[in-house]
């Protein structure tokens, strides 16, 4: 346990099929991260997968010389951001739709990134997560995984009285998502990273989120389906606390996780280049 922090632990169930068996490498690190620019944020989550590769590196050696391996650590960052888009590996520039000067007089930014997916926005009242799990310690199946993010979310806006589910071919979580709904919107967008099964990047939650700043972009690269937020739905503001407080215990039991929730970040050990035999 972390000094100060909550322990939020799942029922006692058997671990999935193909899933690692509980162990401290179980554990998931919960930081709150507050409103922080994306940026710096996007560097955060580089580093703790940098950092988890190089110790992946070093178990790799370690069993080659008949040592044991380390456990890698799993990290959930929970945080919003100011006004940003970004685009993915796969997207299409043309899909923002404001020039340097659009993006300056909405007091929004632009990245590109690594992550798979389109266009999308981030700003405050979305509750944003970036997952750094290293899936050796809980199944190796991406899809298994966002999926299990979604699910995650379903549960979380159930809890609210909130009906959401999937649209086939399309990643997150939407309203009116049966087939032939008059009116299908995207609550939550997801777009993620793997790097030898360490995750980065994640999942986009609107909660009280201003959804004008969509009408910018074609979100996702979907033209033929709205945006909506919590707030939108209920007719009332949600704070982001609340919301995550809810969340939480159901990626712990969905991934068969405890998660520990701290403040402050990790300090890092130098990453280990080499094992002495």
């Amino acid at each position: 346990m972390l000094a100060n922090s909550l322990s939020v632990t799942p029922p006692a169930v058997a671990p999935a099929h193909g899933a690692a068996p509980a162990a401290a490498s179980q554990l998931i690190r919960v930081e709150q991260l507050g409103l922080i620019g994306y940026e710096a944020a996007w560097a955060y989550q580089e580093q703790l997968l940098a950092h988890t590769l190089s110790v992946k590196t070093h178990n790799r050696q370690a069993v080659e010389a008949g040592h044991a391996p380390q456990a890698t650590a799993n990290y959930l960052l929970l945080c919003e951001h100011p006004p940003v888009y970004t685009l993915g590996k796969s997207g299409k520039p043309e899909h923002l739709l404001l020039d340097e000067a659009g993006l300056a007089t909405h007091g929004a930014t632009f990245h590109r990134i690594n992550r798979g997916g389109d266009i999308t926005y981030h700003g405050p009242g979305q509750l944003v997560g970036y997952p750094i799990l290293d899936l050796d310690n809980f199944f190796t199946d991406i899809h298994r995984y966002l999926r299990l993010l979604e699910e995650a979310i379903i549960l979380t806006l159930a809890d609210y009285g909130l009906r959401a589910g999937r649209i086939a071919g399309l990643t997150g979580v939407w309203f009116d998502f049966e087939e032939g709904a008059p009116n299908p919107r995207k609550i939550c967008a997801m777009g993620v990273k793997c790097s030898r099964w360490v995750t980065m990047h994640g999942f986009a939650l609107n909660v009280n989120t201003d959804l004008s700043y969509f009408g910018h972009i074609v979100p996702c690269g979907i033209t033929d389906k709205a945006v909506t937020s919590m707030a939108q739905e209920l007719g009332r503001e949600v704070p982001l606390a609340e919301v995550s407080a809810r969340l939480l215990p159901h990626l712990s039991r969905l991934f068969e996780a405890e998660l520990q929730l701290a403040t402050g970040h990790p300090v890092l050990p130098a990453p280990v280049s080499d094992v002495s035999a």
